[in-house]
């Protein structure tokens, strides 16, 4: 199988299986749960899911099984990504080429599915397809990860950074906790969905999370500035319009895009104890980058 078909295959059955866990939207209160399904559904580029069915390659874990942490996973990506969009934080109108919920519905119902979405990653990881230790695993994971030690409290300290200069070890600590720590916990939760991982196994899979999560966010700071509104499905500049100290503010352009380089080999480098059966992790590795290519 290619990577393409790979992709195609992971994303149909993530696809399929948020479908399945989210609420239906003819179930009271109906209104709220149609704006979850808005808000989750037909969009997005999965790269927590995929990153989570990778992983879980290394230890056997059943599709089933990745399904249910990449879905949770997801839900809450969304939960923040929804939060995000509000005038209260990037105050932004489009997400995924489409109006942002409190714009499509309003404020108080985009509060209110991000606060769904949280309460339904969780119980999505309670599902019967997952024994009670992995639940409390994957629960411990996701909470930690989405917590205030990790997106949350990265989130916060973006929110206070907005108008002021940041120092590059400033910078790479609020993206490590703001969007590297839901990327760890999506590579950590699909190895533990499995057979339980090594101590030497988790330590180098967060060693390669630690570099595809920089490069990611490396390589969203340098897109704000190249690409447009329409190939992003957000809207572009607002970064530097907002005033917010990004990779390319501080370090500039062409080393921003040296730094993206260098995180792949870095992350290519900690899947070297796996050999060939870390392929698509590494695969997923070239595709955060070379989306800047």
């Amino acid at each position: 199988m290619t990577f393409d078909q790979w992709t195609r295959q992971v994303l149909d059955r993530v696809e399929s299986a948020l479908d399945h866990y989210l609420p239906a939207a003819d179930v009271q209160p109906a209104p709220l749960h149609d704006a979850m399904r808005y808000a989750v559904l037909g969009g997005g580029k999965r790269v927590r899911p995929l990153l989570c069915h990778a992983a879980g390659e290394l230890t056997r874990a059943t599709p089933e099984a990745l399904d249910a942490a990449a879905c949770a996973l997801e839900m809450i990506h969304v939960y923040s990504l929804v939060h995000d969009d509000m005038p209260c934080m990037d105050d932004d109108d489009m997400r995924r080429g489409k109006p942002t919920v409190h714009v499509k519905y309003d404020e108080p119902t985009a509060l209110l599915v991000g606060d769904a979405l949280q309460s339904q990653a969780f119980i999505t990881l309670t599902s019967d397809v997952l024994d009670a230790p992995r639940q409390a695993s994957l629960v411990r994971e996701l909470a930690l990860a989405s917590g205030s030690i990790g997106m949350a409290g990265g989130q916060a300290i973006d929110l206070a950074s907005v108008g002021h200069s940041l120092t590059r070890e400033q910078l790479e600590t609020m993206h490590r906790l703001k969007t590297g720590a839901l990327l760890r916990a999506s590579v950590r939760m699909g190895a533990v969905a499995g057979d339980t991982p090594s101590a030497e196994t988790l330590a180098a899979l967060d060693k390669y999370a630690a570099a595809v999560g920089l490069a990611f966010q490396v390589v969203d700071d340098i897109l704000d500035v190249t690409a447009d509104s329409a190939t992003l499905g957000k809207t572009a500049g607002k970064d530097a319009k907002d005033g917010k100290p990004t990779y390319v503010s501080i370090i500039g352009l062409d080393a921003s895009r040296a730094l993206a380089q260098q995180l792949r080999a870095d992350a290519h480098a900690a899947l070297e104890p796996f050999g060939a059966r870390a392929q698509r992790l590494a695969e997923l590795a070239d595709l955060v980058v070379n989306r800047v290519s």
